[in-house]
């Protein structure tokens, strides 16, 4: 066959974009239902993250729309997914305001933007939710070292630590008081 022959339209106005085949199960978008406590997290932050890039300035249900199509994902619009990152896109103000006094010796613009969606993100759950603090601290620490600077996980730790003594004040003791049993 001649090198010629091989060769398709390269024409940008004639090319045709074909729409993936799911002929195989391996191939069926990943179902919601399917995921994991610590990848329906990573998913939150991921929108979290989206949101930010885009300024805030796309609607969640683009942005979903988006991750669906091209992360063969099947995400819910109206899924815990969606209404935690609002509820953490709504209230950042607020979040940020109860991030920025535990910098110590440190500039709430200085943090960079993961560091700074993490924090959000667990401020939010140790408000918002009954989740024990030290599963949204670790979990938190786990987003850090995917997606942070090197050494932010220990970054995050310090400030949560310090967060948990504020926010959940009975908490520490109360954990205390279990270990020693």
């Amino acid at each position: 066959m001649k090198k010629e022959d091989q060769i398709k339209d390269t024409n940008p106005d004639t090319i045709e974009i074909e729409e993936p085949d799911y002929d195989t199960e391996s191939d069926v978008a990943l179902s919601y239902e399917k995921f994991s406590r610590r990848e329906i997290r990573s998913i939150i932050f991921h929108l979290l993250y989206a949101m930010e890039t885009f300024e805030y300035e796309t609607s969640m249900s683009e942005i979903v729309d988006n991750f669906n199509r091209g992360f063969a994902l099947d995400i819910p619009k109206d899924s815990e997914v969606c209404s935690v990152a609002q509820a953490v896109i709504d209230s950042r103000e607020k979040l940020d305001e109860i991030i920025k006094p535990l910098l110590i010796n440190w500039r709430f613009d200085r943090l960079g933007v993961c560091t700074k969606l993490i924090l959000r993100l667990a401020i939010w759950e140790l408000l918002n939710t009954q989740e024990p603090h030290s599963i949204i601290i670790n979990e938190a620490i786990e987003l850090a070292k995917c997606f942070s600077e090197t050494d932010a996980y220990k970054f995050i730790n310090g400030i949560l630590d310090e967060a948990v003594k504020i926010i959940r004040p009975d908490a520490q003791s109360a954990e205390k008081t279990q270990s020693d049993i």
